[in-house]
């Protein structure tokens, strides 16, 4: 049984590895990338050669006019990807925006029927901004009141849960008691009144007043 997790970590540990050196290979030769389309063969067109296929201007002037903007967006969209799977910020969901603003652009290059670029596609972004910049900001609101203020959302919503649990188990005990005939009688205001005004109150009153008169007429002679 130990064999079998040890050597599934193992496999785990080879796997992780091997994709962070993936990470790290592309990264590290992304500024070639950047400019590969200078060392690409051409042909007497004009045409590129990449890997037995043609690639033409596609509406650019040139060939490598069209493959310096398609490096321009690749190389900083696949960065982006990287930074976004690798992150453990809160705010990595931000990267969402540039993200898809490269594949906008992209996709417009690719499907547009004009032969304008990096025109509309500001627009498509507003509804995943309007999505992604609440959230971020929320989780924001959240971390500052938590690590800064001190205030647990978390906790006090436990707190209340536990203070709505105990409401209801002591009114099922208040029930109870009354279910027993252990009744209390609450006194109404004219009761109430009554009793602090009747005559043996009235009269201990005015007796401890005359009493406190005399003593003090008696320390002042």
């Amino acid at each position: 049984m130990v064999r079998m997790i040890n050597k599934v970590k193992k496999k785990k540990a080879k796997k992780k590895i091997f994709l962070e050196t993936l990470l790290v290979f592309f990264i590290a030769i992304s500024p070639f990338l950047y400019k590969v389309y200078d060392y690409l063969p051409y042909d007497q067109n004009g045409d590129a050669l990449v890997l037995g296929f043609t690639l033409g201007n596609n509406g650019f002037p040139d060939t490598l006019t069209y493959l310096w903007y398609l490096t321009s967006k690749i190389v900083p969209l696949y960065l982006m990807i990287f930074w976004f799977l690798t992150s453990r910020d809160w705010w990595y969901h931000i990267i969402i925006i540039p993200i898809a603003m490269y594949a906008f652009q992209m996709f417009e290059v690719f499907y547009d029927s004009d032969n304008m670029i990096d025109t509309d596609n500001i627009w498509w972004l507003i509804p995943i901004c309007m999505i992604t910049i609440p959230s971020v900001y929320f989780i924001r609101i959240t971390l500052y009141d938590k690590h800064v203020n001190g205030i647990d959302l978390e906790a006090m919503e436990a707190e209340l849960e536990e203070l709505k649990a105990k409401g209801i188990h002591n009114t099922n005990d208040t029930s109870n008691d009354f279910t027993n005939d252990q009744t209390v009688e609450i006194p109404s205001i004219s009761e109430d009144i009554n009793e602090k005004l009747s005559t043996g109150n009235l009269e201990s009153i005015f007796k401890n007043v005359q009493n406190r008169i005399q003593d003090w007429l008696q320390l002042k002679s």
